[in-house]
């Protein structure tokens, strides 16, 4: 556990229908998704310590450097609503026609320095389906993660 880590691990729980509707909201979120050019459609819900709920789909532009990732727009919507403590965030990333690629959804290294960003506490479920996934700390998933600490002065 780094510096960053003591004292902020809160070590969340969440419920078996608090997962099952962060899925839920995750794959409705991707259905809104625009990805023309991967077909790589993508869905986030993203739980508050308040309670509410953001969700957020993958947006893609032909020239990339644009593309943003669903976790972020569902961190940007919760954000700029004042929301700043995260509980969880669910993440599917099934291929829109269905198929089952056997990839299991993840955030990706901007969505994770971002999400430990607000917490190394956060959740993420990472889900092919509602019986198919997983629940990991984004510092599971950002080991040693650069965070607020190293550059606030107490």
């Amino acid at each position: 556990m780094n510096e960053y880590s003591k004292g902020r691990m809160k070590k969340y729980e969440l419920s078996q229908q608090q997962i099952q509707e962060l899925i839920d909201l995750a794959f409705k979120a991707r259905k809104y998704a625009y990805a023309p050019y991967s077909d790589f459609y993508v869905g986030a819900a993203l739980l508050t310590k308040s309670g509410d709920i953001y969700t957020g789909c993958n947006i893609e532009s032909c020239s990339f450097s644009p593309t943003i990732c669903a976790e972020r727009v569902a961190v940007g919507k919760a954000v700029s609503e004042g929301a700043r403590e995260f509980i969880a965030i669910a993440i599917v990333s099934v291929p829109k026609d269905g198929s089952d690629d056997d990839s299991e959804a993840a955030p990706c290294g901007v969505c994770r320095q971002l999400l430990f960003e607000f917490g190394t506490d956060t959740l993420v479920i990472g889900a092919k389906s509602k019986e198919d996934y997983y629940v990991m700390a984004i510092s599971e998933l950002l080991p040693k993660g650069f965070g607020p600490i190293q550059l606030i002065k107490e």
